[in-house]
């Protein structure tokens, strides 16, 4: 028996983008490494933090994939030491997050094991415009200057 979704309805047509979506985000968080944090910075800003302790500035790439914000990070192996106990996880990871429309991501920074990733939602520019109000009179003048027949057509 398949799964059931939100979206089969027969009167919810055209919103499997949205249920792909959906997908992918309850994909991405059911993996709980590595770890991160979302903190609202700003009235329109964001930074996400993961914990990416033993990875290097090489070690990890970011990429913005339609709205979809995915953070890779694959380390290189280190055969000449031997562990005793490893407790530190050096395993390779993709971390997915789902923007909405509008956001933007204004940068990223690796410090002290932590990768912070600022993200904006820009206000948009006010636009204003003039809006020329006509009167029915010169919508009628323009009416009786034209020729009934329509425009005349002259060849040359």
């Amino acid at each position: 028996m398949g799964r059931m979704s939100l979206f089969d309805s027969p009167l919810l047509l055209g919103f499997e983008h949205f249920e792909r979506t959906l997908d992918r985000a309850t994909r991405a968080a059911s993996d709980g490494y590595p770890p991160y944090n979302i903190e609202k910075t700003g009235e329109d800003s964001l930074r996400i933090t993961l914990a990416v302790a033993g990875f290097a500035h090489d070690d990890l790439n970011i990429v913005l994939e339609d709205s979809q914000l995915v953070i890779r990070g694959r380390q290189a192996k280190e055969d000449e030491r031997v562990y005793l106990h490893r407790g530190i996880a050096a395993r390779q990871f993709q971390r997915a997050f789902v923007l909405a429309d509008g956001i933007e991501v204004e940068g990223a920074e690796l410090a002290k094991g932590l990768l912070h990733i600022d993200l904006v939602r820009p206000q948009p520019a006010s636009i204003a415009r003039t809006i020329e109000i006509k009167s029915a009179a010169d919508r009628d003048g323009a009416d009786a200057s034209m020729n009934v027949e329509g425009p005349r057509r002259t060849s040359k």
